[in-house]
């Protein structure tokens, strides 16, 4: 009877040896982070929303835009050289990336409070601001909303209820000279038929629609001055690469590539690739902690 109960007792023991191993093996697992299997298997994978210029399948199915350019020069010399694209819908991307289906959001997401909340954003990238179409040549010499408020024969539009149409309004652009369409594409259809003589959208909007080949006869208006808030900094929007909470390392070291991209030019020359132009450059003085605040 005793030896029956010293061999239960052994084996009950075994098992408490072996489950806590076994847990001590997931524990460590799950301490490598994403960084490390990320590191150690050279592979990672990035959500992007198929929209020109953030991230979008090209002609021969791989995965172009401003986006997957940046995550290619910051992570390949890290020796993460499998880098897959995962194309969602936008508004799937950050509950794909907490359900761990993807390892990094990279799709022209801005830094907001709320997002903030929820994920762990890298430093900004771009900041997308205010930005106007004008017929090719600029003829009204169109450069801020104060241009268009000091000629009333110059009628501005843009897509109702958007924020960039709403900076517009908050400028001071008096009512008659404002017309408001459905989306993008009758605002763009009211220009091309001289409607209107300008529309606001924002800088990713412009661009996207003037690499549109079936787009003639329109410019962006550069330099342009959008609205400038109350605290005296630009109506933007800053985009940022969107990792989970409990990534920070990963983030931390995506941030280093960026410093690293921003000092060396390769920033700037993939801005130029997709119609961005220095305006759009994330001032230095703009940074994730204090969007996330809403100090900024």
């Amino acid at each position: 009877m005793q030896t029956r109960m010293k061999n239960a007792k052994r084996a009950l023991i075994s098992g408490f040896i072996a489950y806590a191993m076994l847990a001590a093996t997931t524990v460590q697992s799950e301490a490598e982070s994403t960084r490390e299997n990320i590191f150690s298997s050279g592979k990672i994978t990035i959500g992007i929303h198929n929209q020109a210029p953030w991230g979008f399948r090209g002609p021969d199915g791989e995965a172009t835009g401003f986006h997957p350019d940046l995550i290619r020069s910051a992570f390949k010399p890290l020796g993460v050289t499998e880098i897959e694209f995962i194309i969602s819908d936008f508004g799937a991307l950050i509950p794909g990336l907490l359900a761990q289906r993807i390892d990094v959001v990279a799709s022209g997401l801005a830094v907001t409070p709320a997002r903030c909340e929820q994920v762990a954003f890298s430093e900004p990238d771009l900041a997308i601001g205010d930005a106007l179409i004008v017929k090719e040549g600029n003829p009204h010499n169109l450069h801020s909303y104060a241009d268009i408020s000091a000629n009333p024969n110059v009628l501005i539009g843009g897509s109702r209820g958007s924020a960039n149409m709403g900076n517009a309004i908050a400028s001071g652009i008096p009512t008659p000279q404002i017309q408001q369409f459905q989306n993008t594409e009758a605002s763009v259809s009211a220009i091309m038929a001289g409607r209107v003589q300008a529309v606001t959208f924002s800088t990713a909007t412009v661009v996207s629609v003037l690499s549109d080949p079936k787009i003639t006869g329109l410019e962006r208006a550069t330099p342009f001055q959008g609205f400038v808030k109350p605290n005296g900094l630009p109506a933007a929007n800053y985009a940022a690469i969107a990792f989970r909470k409990n990534d920070l390392d990963l983030r931390d070291a995506y941030n280093e590539r960026l410093a690293a991209l921003k000092a060396d030019g390769t920033l700037t020359a993939i801005m130029e690739k997709y119609g961005f132009t220095t305006e759009e450059e994330a001032p230095d003085f703009i940074v994730t902690a204090k969007l996330c605040s809403g100090e900024q």
